[in-house]
């Protein structure tokens, strides 16, 4: 793939304006939102109820425990117990058999991947914690490994990268430290370009986008109360992730599951414009804007000159429930791949799968 992309890069398709833009508003951005149906079979979805259950703008207050029984259900099904061996292959089941069929490793298919790529100009975009760093109990210690920054850095020399996260976008640039790929943090509602000497781009500016500047105020309010409110729970980690707070359960008590998810709603019943959404071991408040990782995506393929063009194939690695959306986009747009980082099956809209983040960095490598 690097080979066949090469001369892509300097004597190939030209990169559009567009990517100069400053964008300070999800409104005028213009991303399409009306796409062709799916080609590749999905597995099967999330029920309305329970989509509405998982992202509710807000909690009311009823009489009983029967919403906090419902959100503790959901908050089990989004965690499931991790296998912990690094190089353990998964156990071949009937489930994992059938799983692998419509989602079969992306490195043993790596060919076809290929094939597909002939002719066109790759795009990597790459969620960090679960795919670029392993998952570790204290969020402040995911640190991207030597070898996975020196690929990471290899493959951005031949084609633009982006980083897709939850995370700050300042915290996640302090894990990567490389100054040429485009960071898209807070579930790509803070985004910003490479330096002005990055190929990719015109000019002197990059592209920066920040959805919902006006929420700032209230995500800084709402994260100092959930600081206050759950640091009564032991292993409870509160983050501020500019537009977006991230509440960690990972080192909490299943036992203490309950109490934590009663002192969230307490604090978000003030806030009705805010929505929960969830991740593996992890509570996310974000604003009620329609943005994630998917319109992210798509923004930053416009941004580069490719929103309506055949030769472009954008690559999407992601671990977490939060990556479906861009996944879905991929798969909606017939056009690219989403590859989910993952030892266990799961419901994904991805094309292909990989076991764990030494197989995303092999990969990365090989292309």
């Amino acid at each position: 793939m690097q080979k066949l992309n090469k001369k892509k890069l300097k004597g190939g398709k030209k990169m559009s304006n567009q990517q100069n833009v400053v964008v300070l508003d999800v409104i005028s951005c213009g991303v399409r939102n009306v796409l062709p149906p799916p080609s590749l079979p999905v597995a099967k979805s999330l029920s309305p109820q329970d989509i509405k259950m998982l992202l509710m703008k807000k909690f009311e207050t009823e009489k009983g425990g029967t919403k906090i029984n419902a959100w503790l259900d959901s908050m089990r099904a989004s965690s499931p117990t991790r296998i912990r061996s690094t190089t353990a292959s998964l156990p071949v089941t009937d489930d994992r058999s059938s799983w692998i069929v419509h989602h079969p490793s992306a490195l043993s298919m790596f060919e076809q991947i290929v094939a597909a790529s002939r002719g066109k100009q790759i795009v990597m975009f790459l969620d960090y914690d679960g795919t670029l760093s392993p998952i570790v109990e204290d969020p402040d210690r995911a640190f991207m490994p030597k070898e996975m920054r020196a690929t990471v850095r290899d493959v951005a020399r031949y084609f633009p990268t982006a980083i897709v996260t939850g995370r700050c976008r300042d915290k996640v640039y302090s894990f990567v430290k490389l100054a040429g790929l485009y960071y898209a943090g807070s579930h790509g509602m803070d985004i910003k370009g490479p330096s002005k000497s990055c190929k990719y781009k015109k000019g002197n500016r990059g592209v920066l986008f920040q959805a919902a500047s006006e929420f700032l105020p209230m995500i800084d309010e709402v994260y100092r109360a959930l600081a206050e409110k759950t640091k009564s729970i032991p292993g409870t980690r509160v983050e501020n992730n500019k537009f977006c707070v991230s509440v960690h359960f990972r080192c909490v008590d299943e036992k203490s599951w309950v109490a934590l998810a009663e002192q969230v709603r307490s604090v978000l019943n003030e806030y009705p414009k805010l929505k929960l959404t969830q991740g593996r071991k992890v509570l996310e408040i974000r604003p009620t804007i329609k943005w994630d990782k998917g319109r992210a995506l798509e923004f930053l393929l416009e941004a580069l000159g490719f929103a309506n063009s055949n030769d472009v194939l954008p690559v999407y690695i992601g671990d977490d429930r939060s990556d479906e959306d861009a996944f879905k986009v991929l798969r909606e747009r017939r056009q690219g791949f989403g590859i989910l980082v993952s030892k266990l099956p799961k419901e994904t809209n991805a094309s292909y799968s990989l076991q764990e983040p030494a197989e995303a960095r092999l990969l990365t490598l090989a292309c």
